[in-house]
């Protein structure tokens, strides 16, 4: 079914993504700056601490939490292991399955990171809801 959009339509679409491009602006460039992280290594984080059981999460939990391919997943956890952000485990059970989790180090620069990123949605969050609220009409 198409729908036919109207101009307010449109600029309610590109209100949204403009909202949306700044704030992951800031993101990349906050990270950079701050802890040499991209945002992809950042979302990786925060879903191992999110979403990490006690056993962790598994690359291809964090391929789909992160929205990568498994092999584009298995070169962020390495580079992130390699920093010692990050720690990886064989599965008890299935030695082919390798379970995620976050170091101490990890768990600090995230938490770090995460409220800055709060910080930065909550000023940015009207724009945001705004523009949402003119895409449901």
């Amino acid at each position: 079914m198409i729908t036919h959009l109207q101009h307010d339509d449109y600029d309610a679409l590109a209100c949204f993504r403009y909202a949306l491009r700044k704030f992951l602006r800031f993101s990349k460039t906050t990270l950079e700056a701050q802890v040499a992280l991209t945002p992809e290594q950042y979302e990786a984080l925060l879903a191992l601490k999110a979403f990490g059981s006690s056993t962790g999460l598994t690359i291809g939990e964090l391929s789909e939490r992160v929205q990568v391919k498994h092999h584009t997943a298995v070169s962020l956890v390495a580079k992130l292991v390699e920093r010692k952000l990050v720690s990886r485990k064989p599965g008890a059970r299935d030695r082919r399955h390798v379970h995620l989790t976050l170091t101490a180090a990890g768990g600090s620069v995230l938490a770090r990171m995460a409220a800055i990123h709060r910080q930065e949605i909550r000023m940015r969050s009207v724009e945001i809801i705004e523009a949402l609220v003119r895409i449901q009409k």
